[in-house]
C-alpha cells in the first residue's frame, strides 16, 4: 500500500484532529476529517478512503455503531477500520473488534510509531478475537444497539408530542388573534365607510381636498387588513378541519371566467397576456362555488405575482377521465427551485428572500403572508381533489415558468 493512501479520521476533538492530520500528512497521507458519525459516513461514501480511523466515544452514533454501519455499505467490507480512543473501560478493545474494527489504538498517540502502525493496518494487519468471545460480544453489541434505538424512539416521541403541542398553541394563537382583531376592525371598517360616504355626499368646498384622500386611504388600508385577517381565519379553519363546504352543481368554466374578470385589471396594468381554453367542454361538477373560486383565484394570482411584465398566463380545462376534471394554470414566470417544490404549499412559506417583500399581491414578485397556495390546497383537498406543480428554475435570463394542475372529482363522495 502506497504512502499516498487516504485516511478518514472521525473525531470530535479538534486537538486530536489537528495532531493526527499533521502527523499523517507529514508522512504523505491524505487525511479527511469528520466531527461525528453521520458526517463521517457521508464523507466515507464520497471519498472512499483506504482506512477509517475513529474515536469510540462520539456524539450521536458511537464508534462501534459507525463501524457496523460502514461494514454494511458496499465496498467497505474489507476497508481497515481502526479505533483510536482514550476509552479505558474493560473490554473496550474487544467490543470494538467484535463490532467490526480491525484494530484498537489508544491515545495519546506515539508520534514516532503512529504512521508505521497505520501502514501496518493498510498492509493487512487484522486483530481478531477467539470465535466464541467474538460471538458473545457481537450479541451484546446488537443488544446495545437495540437499547439505544429504544431510547432514541422515546426521545423522538417526546419531541413529536412537544412539537404537536407547539403547533396546537400556534394554531390557537392564530385563531384567537384573528378573531380578536376582527371585532375592532369591523367597527373601524364601518366608520371608515361612513366617513367616506359622508365626504362624497358633502359639498365640494365643505372640507379640504386632503380629507377625501385621507378617508379613501383609510378605507383601502382597512380593506387590505380585513383580507389579511380573512386569510388567517381561512387557513386556521383548514388546519383545524372545520372548513365547511356546501357542494352544489356548478360549472367550472363559469367560475374560472369570474376569476379571470376579477384579475383582468391586474394583468392589464402589467401587460400580461391571458389565454383561456377548453372550459366549454367541461361537465358540471359538485363543489362549493365560493370556496372553489377562492382556490382558483389564489393559484392564478400566484402566477401573476411570479410572471414578469409582458409575460403569458394560460388556463386550460379538460376531462382526463369520466370521474374527474383538470385545470392547468401555466405561466411564463421565473419558475420554482427544485428544493422549494415541496414547500410552496406550506402555510406562511414565502418564496425568495423576505427582505424584498412588498405588500402588493399583484406586482412582480410581490409579497403576502404565504397563505394563498396553502389555502388553495386546503380547499381542493376538502373537495377530495388534488393540486400539484411542475416547474424548474434555470440559471439563464429566460424565465422557465411553472405549471399548476388542479384535479377535481365530478361527484363528491357520500
Amino acid at each position: 500500500m502506497s504512502a499516498q493512501s487516504t485516511v478518514l479520521y472521525i473525531e470530535d476533538d479538534r486537538g486530536s484532529q489537528h495532531l493526527v492530520r499533521r502527523v499523517l500528512e507529514s508522512h504523505g497521507y491524505r487525511v479527511f476529517l469528520a466531527a461525528e458519525g453521520l458526517e463521517g459516513i457521508l464523507t466515507a461514501r464520497q471519498e472512499h478512503p483506504h482506512l477509517v480511523l475513529m474515536d469510540i466515544n462520539l456524539p450521536g452514533m458511537n464508534g462501534r455503531e459507525i463501524t457496523t454501519r460502514l461494514r454494511g455499505i458496499s465496498g467497505f467490507q474489507d476497508i481497515p477500520i481502526v479505533a483510536l480512543t482514550a476509552n479505558s473501560e474493560p473490554n473496550a478493545r474487544e467490543q470494538a473488534l467484535a463490532a467490526g474494527c480491525n484494530g484498537f489504538l489508544t491515545k495519546p498517540i506515539d508520534i514516532a510509531h503512529f504512521p508505521q502502525e497505520i501502514q501496518a493496518y493498510l498492509t493487512g494487519r487484522n486483530e481478531q478475537l477467539p470465535e466464541r468471545e467474538h460471538l458473545e460480544l457481537l450479541e451484546q453489541h446488537a443488544q446495545d444497539i437495540v437499547l439505544r434505538l429504544e431510547d432514541k424512539i422515546r426521545e423522538l416521541e417526546a419531541a413529536n408530542r412537544y412539537l404537536r403541542e407547539l403547533d396546537q398553541v400556534k394554531s390557537n394563537i392564530i385563531t384567537l388573534v384573528s378573531h380578536e382583531l376582527r371585532t375592532p376592525l369591523t367597527l373601524v371598517a364601518g366608520y371608515a365607510h361612513i366617513l367616506s360616504q359622508h365626504l362624497q355626499q358633502a359639498e365640494t368646498d365643505t372640507y379640504p381636498e386632503s380629507f377625501y384622500e385621507l378617508a379613501q386611504g383609510m378605507e383601502n388600508g382597512v380593506n387590505r387588513l380585513s383580507k389579511v385577517i380573512g386569510e388567517i381565519v381561512y387557513i386556521s379553519r383548514i388546519a383545524s378541519g372545520t372548513l365547511e363546504l356546501a357542494p352544489v352543481p356548478v360549472q367550472v368554466g363559469y367560475i374560472v371566467k369570474m376569476v379571470m374578470r376579477k384579475v383582468r385589471s391586474l394583468t392589464q396594468n402589467r401587460e400580461l397576456e391571458l389565454h383561456i381554453s377548453g372550459l366549454e367542454a367541461l361537465p358540471t361538477i359538485e363543489a362549493d362555488s365560493i370556496h372553489l373560486r377562492v382556490a382558483i383565484k389564489n393559484v392564478v394570482e400566484n402566477a401573476i405575482k411570479f410572471t414578469p411584465d409582458s409575460g403569458t398566463i394560460s388556463l386550460h380545462g379538460h376531462q382526463p377521465n369520466p370521474n374527474m376534471v383538470e385545470l392547468i394554470i401555466q405561466d411564463s414566470g421565473i419558475g420554482i427551485p427544485p428544493e422549494e417544490l415541496d414547500r410552496i404549499f406550506d402555510p406562511f412559506h414565502v418564496l425568495g428572500a423576505i427582505e424584498h417583500h412588498t405588500t402588493s399581491k399583484s406586482e412582480f414578485r410581490g409579497g403576502g403572508l404565504g397563505l394563498g397556495l396553502p389555502i388553495a390546497r386546503g380547499i381542493i383537498e376538502a373537495h377530495h381533489g388534488h393540486i400539484g406543480v411542475e416547474s424548474s428554475q434555470s440559471h439563464s435570463d429566460e424565465p422557465s415558468g411553472s405549471r399548476f394542475y388542479i384535479h377535481l372529482p365530478i361527484s363528491q363522495p357520500g
